[in-house]
């Protein structure tokens, strides 16, 4: 099986989708490794390093795609990439399909298997695949670095002969995966931290990193089968606005972590609470790119309203793209890894499966992931 790993052309982007231990590792389960010259060099790999693990390089992109039997990526594939793969191709890679319709279109018309990295399923035995997880973990780290750069004092108190630095203030909205993180990472670098979700059950974890939990009342709120935070209400998202207002107000920093899968995330943080906030402080919203959870937010900028610095940075784990890199192509790996055959040498589609059938969006022609289907039906 010919497995081709074309090189990133999203600006910015410095992250691979797999490293050459990786790679190696394809080769000794039997898979011809192919990359795009200069693939690695983002996160520091020279293709030196790839053809000592076993793998090929090639110059020609064009031909990458239109040989492939598998293409193993990070961002979703342009319209003219689609239009080079070979019927019966399998692509994987983040794919966005609940708003990329067009492109979940013409994998179908193309025939080709795509394979969706943010549906795998929120698993016990997925944990080791899921690419939402191992981002996020990183996004979470560099929120609270990227806000330490832009705040005008330091996090941790310090006591010296000049007088006495009190600690930061920092309130971290939302303890999924990057919330948790970005809370461990503060009170790592010794800031006083609050921290507030929609699911109750996670106070103990936000306890047990040093953390205070805000409690407020919603209501009936909870997770997701698939682990993630269910969509409030309007009025229980009003509720969650004004219980916090009084702590934004007194936080240094605020990192904000709310995302809904598949839709638009809530605003949490108004242009009042904004005001309300002392001149230095500083807001990092993590959602800012898919529609912000703060108002005045502007995608991929940092910005500043009435001396609050307002960081709206994407591909946050970007940022940090070594271990970023390490950490996709171990999910990459794993999830190819956990559907190979040893006899035949290839990656076998099964339905029967206990995790592909979640993230296969397109098989054979036909859309075959339920959920994605009724969105596709529902927007048509």
């Amino acid at each position: 099986m010919r497995i081709a790993i074309p090189s990133e052309t999203h600006p910015g982007e410095h992250r691979v989708p797999i490293i050459p231990a990786h790679a190696k590792k394809l080769v000794s389960m039997g898979a011809e490794v192919v990359i795009e010259s200069g693939m690695g060099l983002g996160s520091g790999y020279a293709d030196e390093e790839y053809t000592e693990a076993g793998a090929s390089v090639s110059t020609d992109r064009a031909d990458l795609f239109s040989t492939a039997d598998m293409l193993l990526r990070l961002r979703k594939p342009e319209a003219d990439e689609i239009a080079l793969m070979k019927q019966g191709c399998i692509h994987i890679s983040y794919l966005d399909p609940f708003n990329e319709h067009g492109l979940v279109n013409a994998f179908k018309e193309r025939g080709v298997t795509s394979i969706s990295m943010e549906m795998i399923p929120r698993t016990t035995r997925s944990q080791k695949m899921d690419a939402l997880s191992s981002q996020a973990n990183l996004a979470g780290y560099v929120t609270v670095i990227e806000a330490a750069r832009f705040l005008p004092r330091i996090l941790p108190m310090m006591m010296t002969p000049a007088g006495t630095l009190k600690p930061a203030n920092v309130f971290v909205i939302g303890a999924g995966v990057a919330g948790l993180q970005a809370i461990a990472t503060a009170k790592r670098l010794g800031a006083k931290v609050t921290a507030f979700d929609t699911r109750p059950v996670v106070a103990e974890q936000v306890q047990s990193l040093g953390a205070k939990f805000l409690e407020i009342d919603l209501g009936e709120t909870g997770e997701t089968a698939g682990g993630y935070a269910k969509e409030l209400t309007p009025e229980q998202v009003e509720m969650q606005r004004q219980a916090q207002k009084d702590v934004i107000a007194k936080s240094d920093v605020v990192i904000t972590t709310a995302q809904v899968f598949g839709r638009k995330p809530p605003v949490l943080v108004t242009a009042d609470m904004v005001a309300g906030m002392m001149p230095g402080s500083v807001i990092v919203d993590m959602a800012a790119e898919t529609g912000g959870n703060v108002e005045g937010s502007v995608p991929n900028e940092v910005v500043t309203v009435g001396g609050v610095t307002i960081v709206g940075l994407g591909n946050l784990a970007g940022e940090v793209a070594v271990a970023a890199s390490q950490m996709y192509s171990s999910n990459l790996f794993n999830l190819v890894e956990d559907a190979w055959n040893e006899e035949s040498k290839e990656f076998v589609i099964d339905f029967e499966h206990d995790i592909l059938p979640g993230c296969i969006i397109t098989h054979g022609g036909e859309v075959t992931n339920e959920t994605i289907k009724n969105v596709l039906e529902g927007s048509a």
